[in-house]
């Protein structure tokens, strides 16, 4: 039988908030995932790339002081730690008007990583090149396998094929539209949440729905990671959906109250190297 323990693969990145605010924090929502479980107390391990530069080492070292295992993060020399940058929008909302992906748009779990990831319980995906081959490879182990569809870009990243639990986002009024179609699609459950409206979950026999939290917003980076994260939480510990749903709603707004996808002390301004072709510049909604 699996250990009873989560993994999260994919994105790590250095959230750089624009002036006014000026911070630099560490993100990502495979990382906000791990760290918010770790905080719950679950054993979690994160797997992922970071550059050999003063970023990655913030990742490693944030990892770290939130007890998510780091045995499995590759360093790649050649390659700049992914970085995002935000706008923050007076309502606390946030606008993201630059990716770089560096090192995460090179990264790919090699064999020995699937051995690691077949022994879990819960593998969380986030933003992943090559999710639909690290799904294809869970497929017949017992691992609970969860991804959040709402951060990938590419065609095969959004299948949901063969995902136990598929997470997204939507509008209030496209929720149960969206929760269908990953359902369509092969979701053995769908998650979708709402923004201020709250969330749903669809299991193809009845769909549930609660409303938001009320909560002071200082910034919603990381909001729907950590609603993410009370998710799985309560779903291994064998929670009804309903309850599972509001622990991830409890949790998502909670992260609401403070900057970034989990509580950490900002770090200095700094700008590192940006690859031609890993990077791009986002248009304004």
């Amino acid at each position: 039988m699996p250990e009873t323990a989560f993994a999260t693969v994919g994105d790590n990145c250095i959230d750089r908030y624009l002036p006014p605010v000026d911070d630099c924090l560490v993100g990502g929502n495979a990382v906000n995932v791990a760290v918010q479980l770790a905080r719950l107390g679950c054993p979690v391990d994160y797997l992922g790339a970071v550059g050999a530069d003063v970023g990655g080492a913030a990742v490693c070292t944030a990892l770290l002081a939130n007890g998510v295992g780091t045995g499995r993060l590759r360093q790649m020399p050649g390659e700049a730690t992914a970085r995002t940058d935000i706008e923050t929008l007076p309502d606390g909302d946030r606008r993201f008007v630059f990716e770089s992906f560096g090192a995460c748009a090179a990264y790919r779990p090699d064999a020995a990583d699937l051995q690691f990831l077949a022994r879990k319980r819960y593998v969380h995906i986030g933003w992943l090149r090559g999710a639909a081959v690290l799904r294809q490879g869970l497929q017949a182990t017992e691992v609970v396998v969860s991804q959040d569809l709402t951060v990938n870009n590419g065609f095969l990243e959004l299948d949901p094929a063969g995902l136990d639990i598929a997470f997204g986002s939507a509008t209030p009024e496209a929720g149960e539209a969206e929760s269908e179609r990953f359902l369509a699609h092969g979701a053995r459950l769908a998650v979708v949440t709402l923004g201020a409206a709250g969330s749903l979950a669809n299991d193809g026999r009845q769909l549930l729905r609660i409303g938001a939290v009320p909560t002071a917003v200082e910034d919603t980076t990381g909001a729907g990671d950590a609603f993410i994260a009370g998710f799985l939480d309560a779903h291994a510990k064998g929670l009804n959906v309903k309850d599972c749903l509001l622990r991830g709603a409890q949790l998502g707004a909670a992260a609401c109250r403070h900057r970034g996808g989990f509580p950490q002390a900002p770090l200095q301004p700094f700008v590192h190297d940006v690859h031609a072709g890993s990077e791009r510049v986002l248009e304004p909604d």
